[in-house]
């Protein structure tokens, strides 16, 4: 006979606990202790073995004896998305797809399912969220509303099982995992336990058949998937979907891909019919920039291995209180502070006194060092009232003593500036070693801040 334990999990890490407590010992949050109750019984017969993606059985081997081959992949007819993935898609992946309410998860993931199905292969829609009517209204909108995939409206996780075990689809898409049910746990639905439960389900069943598993995954306020941080720990892949309410723009983030490199992004735009691709993100982020106004300057930064332009924008205005304000948007508030204190102590700008407000156009996130220079440029043209030219644009991570140190990729970056017309770059003077000649675009190397804003600014 099956016994009952009774136990106190928090909701925000895992951290389990005897006792009630009012705040977390592991991560310190408040009030986050749910009581569950959890049936101890006989341990279950062996799990099936797991298989390789050529259907054999994993067996020990030397690893002098493992031939690398290359995983098989298959495109998601996204450029973007398959980007993000590394490729395309790996057979027997579990992918992680967190992000806001409304911004677009399951609409992402009924594009790519229909266009899978309208390849020939065998796709399990599984909703546990909506109705099969739902899904059918949002595919036909989409246009895939007769694609050939299957819909599943059900939440009960061993229906779910013997409903793959029957159909042996190719891809599976679980919307989302926080609705899904394990009956023989007695703990709430969307709680630590059953979260838990559910992923290692999927785990096994994606390893065992061979079967690219979608888990859709809802957030918290702060911005992280909700459940326990193993939920991240056990999947293949965890994607981001992120983009601003007020903006039509949608970016994709590879934050861990067992399969590929991390940081990758893919950019989107919503519209009425689906997320259409865009090609060229560059353009998108520089097409409603004012050519001359200040405290605007434009910066080559790396998202994964793509170049992005993007504006930088900065706003100087006298303090009306005795400290000043200091406010930024896609851009981290520590490294804007940062680059004013540097340029007051080495530019010698009066900054002590001016209100600061600096944002990132277009609804993207920077968060690399190179992008420390043209928001220094930013800031120095906008307290200057002084233009920069619509031309020019910035590269460099700026030191503590005002020294501009050198970045990455600088060949990608300076190519992408000069195909969308930049004239000048200024980059970190070490950088300039083995560059080759250029025709379409100068490069600047400065070697300081100060000497950046006497080459940018001339009097």
């Amino acid at each position: 006979m099956a016994k009952t334990k009774t136990q106190y999990v928090c909701q925000n890490c895992g951290y389990i606990s005897a006792t009630f407590l009012g705040r977390c010992p592991n991560c310190g949050a408040w009030n986050s202790l749910v009581e569950e109750t959890q049936s101890v019984t006989p341990a279950k017969a062996a799990p099936a073995p797991r298989h390789t993606s050529a259907g054999g059985q994993v067996k020990p081997m030397l690893m002098s004896k493992v031939s690398m081959q290359r995983e098989p992949r298959t495109s998601t007819d996204l450029g973007e998305l398959d980007r993000v993935l590394g490729g395309g898609i790996v057979p027997g992946s579990l992918i992680l797809i967190g992000g806001d309410p409304g911004i677009g998860k399951s609409t992402l993931l009924t594009q790519v399912s229909g266009r899978l199905a309208s390849k020939g292969a065998k796709v399990l829609y599984v909703s546990g969220e909506e109705s099969a009517a739902q899904i059918k209204m949002r595919a036909t909108r989409l246009g895939v509303g007769d694609s050939g995939m299957y819909l599943y409206p059900e939440t009960d996780m061993p229906s779910i099982s013997q409903a793959i075990d029957d159909m042996h689809p190719d891809y599976v898409v679980i919307d989302s995992v926080q609705t899904m049910n394990v009956p023989e746990m007695n703990s709430a639905v969307g709680s630590v336990s059953q979260i838990r439960e559910v992923t290692a389900e999927l785990m096994k069943i994606a390893k065992t058949e061979q079967i690219t598993i979608f888990i859709v995954g809802h957030v918290t306020k702060e911005g992280a998937i909700a459940g326990p941080k193993i939920l991240e720990h056990m999947v293949d892949t965890v994607l981001y979907f992120e983009g601003d309410m007020h903006h039509t723009y949608r970016m994709i983030r590879s934050v861990k891909n067992r399969y590929g490199s991390t940081n990758e992004i893919g950019i989107f735009e919503m519209h009425q019919n689906g997320l259409a691709e865009v090609a060229n993100p560059s353009e998108l982020f520089l097409d409603e920039r004012l050519p001359n106004a200040t405290g605007s300057a434009v910066v080559v930064s790396m998202e994964g291995t793509r170049p992005i332009l993007v504006e930088i924008q900065a706003l100087m205005t006298p303090t009306m209180y005795g400290n000043a304000k200091r406010t930024s948007s896609g851009l981290d508030h520590n490294r804007v502070s940062l680059i004013i204190a540097v340029l007051e102590k080495r530019a010698n700008l009066m900054l002590q006194n001016q209100d600061a407000y600096l944002k990132a156009t277009g609804g993207v996130r920077l968060d690399e060092p190179a992008i420390d220079l043209a928001m220094a440029m930013a800031i120095a043209s906008s307290y200057r009232d002084s233009e920069i030219s619509p031309t020019d644009c910035f590269v460099g991570e700026i030191g503590l003593t005002g020294e501009v140190r050198r970045v990455n990729r600088i060949e990608d970056r300076i190519k992408e500036a000069a195909k969308l017309g930049f004239k000048r770059i200024f980059i970190p003077k070490n950088n300039l070693q083995g560059l080759p000649a250029r025709d379409k675009i100068k490069v600047i190397g400065v070697a300081s801040v100060s000497e950046a804003l006497d080459r940018v600014f001339v009097k």
